[in-house]
């Protein structure tokens, strides 16, 4: 704001660099530049102060697509006084000559026609296009749209304006179409969810079964050597037990020919025995046996010797000769 000071009938004015002061003197330009410190006569003058600096103004613009669905439009638009008496005389930027402030506002009006032709252009782009093309475009293409448009309008090359800046920091639809958008994707994505569930689920299935069928397999490994090793067993038994039979049958045999061997010759003994006794008279069988007999008197506790046994014996002696040798 420029600084004014009154010296009677006289005045300074004292501007920043950053203003452009446009001195005015009955209706011609007495004076125009940036930062200007001069004297002037408020009765003649008239002095428009504009700001030089780039201004940045909100836009928000809330428009329909080609499908009739609501959108919402945000961001920022910079710009700054590119022909200041150009601007000066399409726009009052006239300034108290006592107090240096200015006497309307200017800086809105200018924002009012920036955001009257952003509005315009935008609601015109969205109209062009379903939700889902300019969603899936994004803001960047409206930017660039809006940025030609703010850039090459004549209402505002007229005046002096120029745009330096467009940004869009948001493209959104309704709460409502925001919803009713993401309900596919969010079911899509549900969708992968449970399939990705249902598919960990089979898996943890089939390992459950590969692990139940390895352990089948294995008990029925197990099972087949048992019964393999049972089976070698019970043949180990058998073969120990027909090792021990035929043992037996060897041991019972070699017993029995053992037997047969001595029983053969105690038979054979007896029987050359008999042999012996049976040519010998009577007589010499009853002394032989009479002599057997005295050689168990010692365990023989009763003995019966009956008259005619006793004469029988005698007169077996008698017939028989009697030979005496002597030593």
């Amino acid at each position: 704001m420029a600084t004014i000071r009154s010296f009677g009938f006289l005045s300074q004015l004292r501007s920043e660099a950053s203003s452009h002061i446009v001195h005015f003197r009955k209706g011609t330009i007495k004076r125009s530049g940036r930062g200007l410190v001069f004297w002037f006569n408020p009765e003649t003058a008239s002095i428009a102060e504009l700001p030089m600096d780039d201004r940045e103004m909100m836009l928000f613009v809330r428009g329909r697509s080609q499908d009739f669905q609501t959108l919402a439009v945000q961001g920022t638009i910079g710009w700054h006084v590119a022909e200041p008496e150009k601007l000066a005389a399409r726009v009052d930027f006239s300034i108290d000559l006592f107090t240096g402030q200015l006497k309307g506002e200017p800086i809105e009006k200018i924002e009012a026609r920036l955001a009257g032709i952003a509005n315009q252009a935008v609601l015109q782009r969205l109209a062009q296009a379903p939700v889902r093309a300019l969603l899936d475009a994004g803001p960047e293409t409206l930017r660039e749209t809006l940025e030609v448009v703010l850039g090459t309008d004549p209402a505002l090359i007229s005046i002096g304006i120029a745009v330096v800046s467009v940004r869009l920091t948001n493209l959104a639809p309704s709460s409502e179409l925001e919803r009713a958008l993401q309900t596919p994707t969010y079911e899509a994505l549900q969708q992968k969810a449970d399939e990705a569930t249902f598919e960990r689920r089979a898996l943890a299935v089939e390992k459950e079964r590969a692990i139940a069928q390895n352990e089948l397999a294995t008990k029925t490994e197990l099972a087949r050597r048992e019964k393999l090793l049972i089976a070698e067993e019970a043949e180990n038994a058998r073969n120990r037990a027909a090792g021990v039979a035929e043992a037996r049958q060897v041991e019972a045999q070699a017993e029995a020919e053992r037997i047969r061997l001595v029983e053969g010759a105690k038979a054979d003994a007896e029987s050359q025995r008999i042999a012996t006794y049976r040519d010998l008279p009577p007589a010499i069988l009853l002394g032989l046996a009479a002599q057997e007999l005295a050689g168990k008197l010692d365990t023989i506790e009763h003995l019966n010797v009956t008259p005619d046994l006793l004469a029988s014996v005698l007169g077996e002696f008698r017939k028989a000769p009697v030979q005496i040798t002597g030593r």
